[in-house]
């Protein structure tokens, strides 16, 4: 590691040692510890601080990091904090990738969450399709860096832009018209430019989104189901009941025994 960049190969795949979502900050508002072999793989849904080996990195959601093996890394939580992460190991020849130790995902955050939730849960069916997984999302970590005018365009792409804010905000109070001015446009704008690229609305993608999450939670996590309704937005448990029954057919308890 040179200052906040990385070096990386990634002309295979990599070997998974652990794929799911960690939830800190609960207990303690700090954790230090260091992975003498593997390298760290995070996707943030809060705000704090990252230290590694005494380089300071803020913590935004929608950020993703990549800490090298035998680093010493710190985090500074402000309150429960909730991150999908994969502790990997990575060739150790090939071709040299450079890239920041922490980046803002942007319009790429809700492709890195699907892959690594994906990972999540094929793995404990089978560790070569969560590592396939994990690879793609590497790739999509490596080419965050690479300026390119394909890439500027999706950044800028107010409905790319909605669904990213859309994802790194899962968990608290989202309305159109803030989901809109963090996509840089109008209300009826981003209404008309999202059913034309998505062919539905914004509150719809919303509420999909925070099911299809609360799914995953029920079924991939330990997490508690007040917690799993807390992380998708839903307080009130008896809303949240409510919504799973009808958005996926059945409750929270059924859901999580696999019904």
């Amino acid at each position: 590691m040179t200052g906040s960049l990385v070096q990386v190969c990634l002309d295979e795949p990599p070997r998974v040692a652990s794929v799911g979502v960690g939830v800190h900050g609960t207990g303690s508002l700090r954790d230090v510890f260091r992975l003498p072999d593997l390298w760290q793989l995070h996707l943030y849904r809060y705000a704090g601080e990252l230290t590694v080996d005494g380089v300071v990195h803020a913590i935004r959601p929608g950020h993703v990091s990549l800490a090298p093996p035998g680093a010493l890394v710190q985090y500074r939580y402000r309150g429960r904090s909730e991150h999908l992460y994969a502790h990997l190991e990575l060739p150790q020849s090939g071709e040299q990738l450079t890239v920041p130790l922490m980046q803002n995902a942007g319009a790429q955050a809700p492709m890195l969450s699907g892959l690594l939730q994906q990972a999540v849960a094929v793995a404990p069916r089978s560790q070569a399709r969560a590592s396939a997984e994990v690879w793609a999302a590497l790739w999509r970590v490596a080419e965050l860096a690479a300026p390119s005018g394909e890439g500027a365009e999706r950044a800028h792409n107010p409905v790319a832009a909605a669904v990213a804010h859309v994802e790194a905000h899962l968990a608290g109070p989202l309305s159109v018209p803030e989901v809109a001015e963090a996509a840089g446009v109008s209300h009826n704008h981003l209404i008309r430019l999202f059913r034309a690229e998505t062919g539905g609305t914004v509150v719809a993608y919303i509420r999909r989104r925070r099911m299809e999450q609360a799914r995953h939670l029920l079924r991939e996590s330990t997490l508690s189901i007040p917690a799993v309704a807390a992380s998708v937005g839903i307080g009130d448990l008896q809303a949240f009941n409510k919504a799973c029954r009808r958005e996926l057919g059945a409750s929270p308890r059924s859901i999580r025994a696999g019904g």
